[in-house]
């Protein structure tokens, strides 16, 4: 309800405005009256209304002095009408210059006055409307800053970053990034018989449990540090150390964390996984250069390994890295390539797969074999980004067909062409339901989720986040995830209190609460039924 303020030294005048104006009409109501400008000043500043109807020559304070303090003094915005029994082109003009609204003579019709307040209402519900469209807007950037900046990681980690180097680029949270050097972690989840019998869901929460695990190993050994996963199989761990530390005690840390995690993936959750660890850098921009080493490591099956684990370490000085050529950045291309997919970019999808194909092209020596390789990768990552945005790939292209048809390409051309051909058919697909915009709030959901599986999370709660109904996102959940809400986030629930219960250091109760559930019997029911055992087993 809108409230409207009258200042005039005159009684009968104040009486009469009062009594004419269609307050229920207007959707307006009092909100005081004063008798010149200096009680208009309080009575302004007390009852705050959205209008002010005043006169010009009053007592003490004239009208004019008044709007001057009030739009100087006290940064009132709203709206204030002239009402003057005298009509005075330089009092006209004065008020002009102070944003009066409207400048009328008594006495005034009533036919007039509500036209004038109907219009001054009507801006206002304009700027109301803008700014609470202003409002719902900073709301979500602030919503999804978190996924910009985490964007940011991953571009660094990726060598995708603008090349002018500029302070104000980075991040607020990630400054302090330009007074450290940098190492990059390559993670690699390997393909192995477990592994392959996953389903996408599945392969998804696993994913989330390295990267816990990861977070949680490297944390008490590098304070500093980012992780981000890159695509399907393969996530890295940026860690930022000082620069005054001696390269081989850096070097023995970082052993020391690769050992760790392989050992503690592969007992906790009984899947293997390879570790390449790049060289140190001491320019942001080089970081996506560590990225490349990190997985040239790993890809380069003649280097020898730290004893007993799959770690390995890229060295410039080992024989044929220093007369290596520059890096094709691959991880660039399959960040670039699975953005395109989730984004519904089809063509921009076409380009980057032709454009790399062709640059393996001119290479030259690219053999039968690698181009196999290359092909499982790039599916297995084009899957998984279609997969994210609801559509699952194997539904549409049985597995048996696509390693067949794979087997026979031989060269990466024929590689690009096959590729692009299937982005084609799924695109074009009645399986396919992209779309941006909920992609973007199911990714929020998924991340909140994992964020916040302890809390008490409902659908409604997040349907407000994200500024979708209820039962809306619920449908673009389940299409997208190919789960319910609440099947998604007892999956979530579960893996976590899966690691906490072979960590040993917690009771049953304990975990339960620690991943959302009060009632302990009933957490036990639901860790049965996801995981075929009592929660008991795994403390025993």
């Amino acid at each position: 309800m809108w409230k409207i303020g009258i200042v005039d030294d005159d009684r009968a005048v104040l009486q009469g405005i009062r009594k004419a104006i269609p307050w229920d009409e207007l959707n307006a109501e009092w909100a005081g009256e004063a008798s010149n400008g200096e009680e208009g000043l309080e009575m302004i500043a007390s009852a705050s209304p959205d209008i002010v109807i005043t006169d010009l020559y009053m007592p003490v304070m004239n009208g004019l002095d008044m709007i001057e303090q009030l739009r100087k003094n006290t940064g009132y915005s709203g709206k204030v009408i002239i009402l003057s029994g005298y009509s005075d082109f330089e009092y006209a003009r004065q008020a002009l210059r102070l944003n009066v609204s409207d400048y009328l003579s008594k006495p005034i019709s009533l036919p007039t006055l509500k036209s004038v307040l109907n219009e001054a209402i009507s801006d206002l519900e304009e700027r109301e409307e803008m700014r609470m469209k202003q409002d719902e807007l900073l709301q979500k950037l602030q919503l999804y800053e978190p996924f910009v900046e985490k964007e940011w990681v991953k571009s660094a980690a990726a060598g995708a970053l603008l090349q002018s180097g500029l302070q104000s680029e980075i991040p607020e949270p990630y400054r302090y990034w330009t007074d450290h050097d940098h190492t990059v972690i390559g993670i690699e989840l390997v393909y192995d018989q477990r592994a392959a019998k996953l389903s996408l869901p599945d392969w998804s929460l696993l994913r989330f449990a390295i990267s816990n695990m990861a977070c949680e190993i490297t944390q008490a050994a590098f304070p500093r540090f980012d992780h981000t996963d890159l695509h399907t199989n393969r996530s890295v761990i940026i860690i930022h150390h000082d620069r005054t530390e001696p390269a081989e005690r850096v070097r023995q840390r970082l052993e020391q964390l690769g050992v760790r995690l392989i050992d503690c993936v592969r007992n906790y959750l009984k899947l293997k996984i390879r570790i390449g660890i790049g060289e140190r850098k001491s320019c942001i921009r080089d970081i996506g250069i560590s990225t490349e080493e990190a997985f040239r490591a790993i890809d380069v099956t003649s280097r020898p390994a730290v004893p007993e684990h799959e770690l390995y370490f890229y060295s410039a000085q080992e024989p044929g890295n220093a007369e290596a050529k520059s890096p094709v950045r691959p991880v660039k291309l399959y960040l670039e390539l699975a953005g395109a997919i989730r984004t519904s970019q089809e063509h921009q999808a076409q380009t980057i797969i032709r454009n790399y194909m062709k640059r393996l092209e001119q290479e030259g020596g690219i053999t039968k074999p690698y181009v196999s390789m290359l092909a499982g990768e790039l599916w297995g990552i084009i899957a998984f980004a279609f997969y994210e945005t609801g559509t699952v790939v194997d539904d549409i292209f049985p597995y048996d067909g696509i390693t067949r048809e794979m087997a026979k390409l031989q060269r990466p051309s024929e590689l690009a062409e096959w590729l692009i051909t299937k982005i084609g058919l799924v695109f074009g697909s009645r399986e396919w339901g992209g779309n941006g915009k909920h992609r973007q709030a199911v990714d929020f959901m998924i991340e909140y989720i994992h964020e916040h599986y302890a809390e008490d999370l409902t659908l409604g709660g997040l349907a407000d986040k994200v500024y979708i109904s209820r039962n809306y996102l619920s449908m673009i959940f389940k299409n997208m995830t190919g789960e319910t809400f609440n099947n998604y986030l007892t999956r979530v629930r579960v893996e976590k209190a899966r690691e906490l219960l072979m960590e040993k250091n917690a009771l049953v109760y304990e975990v339960a609460e620690k991943v959302g559930y009060k009632n302990v019997p009933y957490f036990s029911t639901v860790f049965k039924k996801f995981t075929g055992m009592n929660p008991t087993e795994l403390v025993k």
